[in-house]
């Protein structure tokens, strides 16, 4: 049982304001893991002032190397406790259980190891010559106080794709993780004192939708980073608007996985469901979409059934098991409204379609749809669980035309074996990231983020960082010669 009753605030556990708790549930067994308490807006306020006087103090004196030295601690102290973060997340998210280990605690030490490596080559300050004789100055400089609001689907990994860029630049956060999985921020919180973090620099208040637009709205932000819904990401789009502060979106996705005629099924097969099923489907990137060509549509539809039947559902914490539970019942109530309507508009259930066996827990069996055309529900809209949605095409030119007829533009994939012709696919697909025969087209050292509705702006590779920076430029002389700072 994980039981706080402070908040992680100017670099210690203070008490709150109020005195509304939180209750945490297990998606698996629906019994209670863990509480914390729910802030107020003047809990918030708290955290925003600390994180104001951390970036105004000394925290604003540190130098790059100084500050990729502590990001380095901060992914060693994750690394140190893996186990408790990786048997935590299985439990507090319902991720099975390699998926928890890979997929959202080692890759963060990941993401803070490259966002180490790039604040040491990073610009933070170059020269250049001047358009009117003289010679200019370009600064990168920290864009201040950031807010960060954090989804329950792979928490950790996504505190780190803020915290990252946050500490790389210079600039300070506060992370308000989601309700549901607010027990491993606390965790981490306990990693932030041990790697020696300044006061402040980043703190962590768990609080409610209301409580959250006042952190978005506060003055004092001069940053938002969401990751979360379409929906919730265009309100708190529209509030920075209006204020004329910096945000970051990264928002949901309906990605496509076009297997070419030339596709070798017994490597691509595992590449699609490792990308469409992965985290029981809750994933932005998640490939649910599969582009099968016509020649071929029958035997790409059996070689999936199977893989699909094969995905072993049940508790998480079982390493032999794939496929664990939703998040809680209401997104099991989506998904399962998502299925009837794939079946109400002429789709055929393939594999799936209902409920596993158990006798606990937010569980959906993994399902294929085939007989799926491009303007069916299950085609357009992001269902956020584990259904896949197989389409046919008739040539590679009707495959692009499908992949782009979406609102979406978050990721996609090419499975072929010309190479070249999977980059020439890549090149003609609108979204952020798209993968060649590999899983996924997310990777560390690039921009991560999506086209249309799938968000504004990027994270990770320096691209992450520089949307953590304000651009300065400073008008000088020419004949001069003065060294360049970080």
């Amino acid at each position: 049982m994980y039981t706080y009753d402070k908040f992680f605030i100017g670099g210690e556990w203070v008490t709150p304001a109020g005195n509304e708790t939180l209750k945490v549930l297990s998606p698996t067994t629906e019994e209670v893991i863990g509480s914390v308490p729910v802030a107020t807006n003047a809990d918030m306020d708290r955290a925003v002032a600390a994180a104001k006087a951390a970036f105004e103090g000394e925290w604003s004196t540190w130098t790059p190397q100084q500050r990729a030295e502590l990001l380095t601690r901060v992914s060693d102290g994750i690394k140190a406790r893996q186990d408790e973060f990786t048997n935590l997340i299985t439990n507090e998210v319902g991720a099975p259980y390699y998926f928890s280990m890979f997929g959202q605690v080692l890759s963060s030490t990941m993401v803070l190891d490259s966002f180490a490596r790039h604040t040491l080559e990073f610009p933070f300050e170059e020269r250049r010559d001047g358009a009117l004789g003289g010679q200019i100055i370009v600064r990168r400089e920290p864009v201040g106080v950031c807010a960060g609001i954090i989804p329950w689907n792979v928490p950790l990994f996504i505190t780190t794709l803020k915290v990252g860029p946050v500490l790389a630049s210079g600039s300070t956060i506060v992370l308000k993780p989601a309700p549901e999985t607010p027990l491993d921020a606390n965790l981490f919180a306990e990693v932030l004192i041990e790697a020696g973090v300044p006061a402040g620099v980043i703190n962590i208040v768990p609080a409610d939708r209301e409580v959250g637009e006042h952190l978005v709205r506060h003055p004092d932000i001069d940053k938002v980073s969401f990751t979360g819904s379409t929906a919730a990401g265009r309100k708190i789009g529209a509030i920075c608007g209006e204020q004329l502060k910096r945000c970051t979106l990264e928002l949901g996705g309906k990605s496509a996985a076009i297997i070419c005629d030339d596709a070798n099924l017994d490597e691509t097969i595992p590449m699609i469901i490792g990308g469409g099923l992965m985290n029981n489907g809750q994933a932005c990137v998640a490939l649910t979409r599969v582009l099968a060509p016509k020649s071929r549509y029958a035997e790409i539809r059996d070689a999936l059934a199977a893989a699909v039947a094969a995905q072993i559902t049940g508790d998480p914490t079982n390493p032999d098991n794939l496929c664990g539970p939703l998040i809680a019942e209401r997104q099991r109530e989506r998904v399962e409204g998502y299925i009837a309507k794939g079946i109400a508009e002429g789709a055929t259930v393939v594999v799936g379609g209902g409920r596993p066996d158990e006798a606990t827990g937010h569980f959906v069996s993994p399902t294929l749809f085939a007989d799926v055309t491009n303007d069916m529900t299950i085609a357009r809209e992001e269902i956020f669980g584990p259904v896949l949605s197989l389409i046919q095409y008739d040539t590679l030119e009707d495959a692009i035309a499908i992949a782009n007829d979406n609102d979406y533009g978050l990721a996609g994939a090419c499975y072929t074996s010309d190479i070249e012709k999977g980059i020439g696919v890549a090149r003609r697909v609108r979204t952020g990231t798209f993968a060649v025969n590999t899983t996924q087209g997310m990777d560390f050292n690039g921009p991560f983020g999506g086209f249309k509705n799938s968000g504004v702006g990027r994270e990770l590779g320096p691209e992450g960082i520089h949307a953590f920076c304000e651009d300065k430029t400073i008008s000088l002389p020419g004949g001069i010669d003065l060294p360049i700072g970080g």
